[in-house]
């Protein structure tokens, strides 16, 4: 899977590729971008720049087609994988090679001067809860002696979203309204959020297709992986209090989820994928249709995960954003294999643009927690930021960062672009 694409030597011959701290030769991720005065269409960033890929079509593989041509993603990855490959190659050789700089130059946008869109038509968004850490922070405010159910180390968590209300980083955050009961009310009351927060995740967008009622082995579940992209699902917390009981998220969740524009492709991800870290001592192997060796020895990935805040007041005064956490995305206890192929178990059949969130990843310690409800334990301690405010909760004005970068040793880092939002 690692070929000349991810040399760490190679470089490109646009400006300021060479040296960028997220988007050099070796990332390339594709998505949906439209020049000023025009309509959407594919791009693939490179530096500070986006590359038309409808403009240079003639000179990228025949077998893409009208894929290219299209407004969104979703032709692109109904492909098979050997045909979205040859597309990573070809633009690695077109941007490394100065032959053909005369003819690209024209087709190269400024990235601060267009305007990114969805990368895909999704259909169906699933947000699964792989991240232990956070599973028992949050379990353990409301259930100190058990925070973890029984289901949790045999089965991936997951419930189905709002495809509708997922948005691209820079979208405004509209503080959503709802039920919500104080423990001392005798009745719930409706209104906007008191303890907004935001979930620290990663998103896993799906390729091809499988037909209504076949199954996705878990040893194949990497050939459905197009890439992924930062994802950032807000919740009201004390909206999802009141109403996820029985069938959980509801308006808590769906009023709005954050992505990064960028789909960063499994193929330019092939270095940086590691061993699953050992399950503790004691617990349950996986069932059978969940193992796999190979997934085992290759199914994590060595992304380094990041969030960041900033208050109005802050932004005004030239302060830097403080940042909240940091931590590993190898703290998810189930693979992204592994949360394919679950989801297929049944024979649900996943389609191209399909969209999976992990679910918060937090780590085992106070400085890699992926949300303010586990930094604030719940809104019992406050957050100091430099301009002397507090937080326990997010305030108007404020704007959550998500931050990822893929290291590892041996190999040009990449990273996944912006995904923020501020709160109105």
């Amino acid at each position: 899977m690692i070929d000349k694409t991810h040399d760490p030597t190679a470089s490109s011959w646009v400006p300021g590729a060479a040296n960028h701290s997220e988007f050099p030769v070796q990332n390339l991720p594709l998505g949906i971008f439209a020049p000023k005065g025009g309509g959407p269409r594919i791009g693939a960033a490179i530096g500070d720049w986006v590359i038309d890929l409808a403009a240079i079509a003639k000179a990228l593989p025949e077998e893409l087609g009208d894929a290219l041509q299209a407004k969104k993603l979703n032709d692109l990855l109904a492909l098979p994988a050997p045909a979205r490959n040859g597309l990573r190659h070809a633009l690695f050789g077109i941007l490394t090679n100065s032959s053909g700089r005369e003819r690209v130059t024209p087709h190269l946008y400024a990235q601060n001067a267009i305007q990114m869109h969805l990368p895909a038509r999704i259909g169906d968004y699933t947000d699964f809860y792989v991240g232990i850490h956070h599973a028992t922070n949050i379990g353990s405010q409301f259930r100190p002696e058990n925070p973890l159910l029984p289901n949790y180390k045999y089965v991936p968590i997951g419930y189905h979203g709002r495809a509708s209300s997922i948005r691209v980083s820079g979208e405004p955050v509209h503080r959503p309204s709802g039920q919500h009961k104080n423990p001392d009310a005798a009745e719930p009351d409706y209104g906007p959020c008191r303890r907004l927060d935001y979930e620290l995740e990663m998103g896993v967008w799906i390729a091809g297709e499988n037909a209504l009622g076949k199954t996705v082995p878990i040893a194949e579940a990497w050939e459905r992986i197009a890439g992924l992209c930062l994802l950032n699902d807000w919740s009201a917390r004390d909206i999802q209090a009141w109403e996820y009981q029985p069938l959980g998220p509801f308006l808590a969740k769906n009023f709005l989820t954050t992505i990064s524009p960028w789909l960063v492709t499994a193929e330019a991800l092939a270095p940086f994928r590691i061993a699953q870290p050992a399950r503790p001592e004691g617990d349950p192997l996986p069932l059978p249709y969940l193992w796999d060796a190979e997934d085992q020895a290759h199914g994590a990935l060595a992304i380094q995960l990041g969030v960041s805040l900033s208050t109005a007041k802050m932004r005004e005064s030239g302060i830097m954003p403080k940042q909240l956490s940091s931590g590993p995305a190898s703290n998810m206890y189930w693979t992204v294999a592994q949360m394919v192929a679950h989801h297929a178990a049944n024979g649900c059949n996943l389609m191209p643009g399909d969209l999976l969130g992990t679910g918060t990843i937090s780590g085992p310690d106070h400085t890699t927690l992926g949300s303010i409800m586990e930094i604030s334990q719940g809104g019992r301690h406050s957050i100091e930021l430099p301009t002397g405010e507090v937080r326990t909760f997010l305030e108007s004005g404020d704007q959550i960062s998500l931050h990822a970068r893929a290291e590892r040793e041996g190999f040009r880092s990449i990273g996944f672009g912006p995904c923020s939002g501020v709160i109105v």
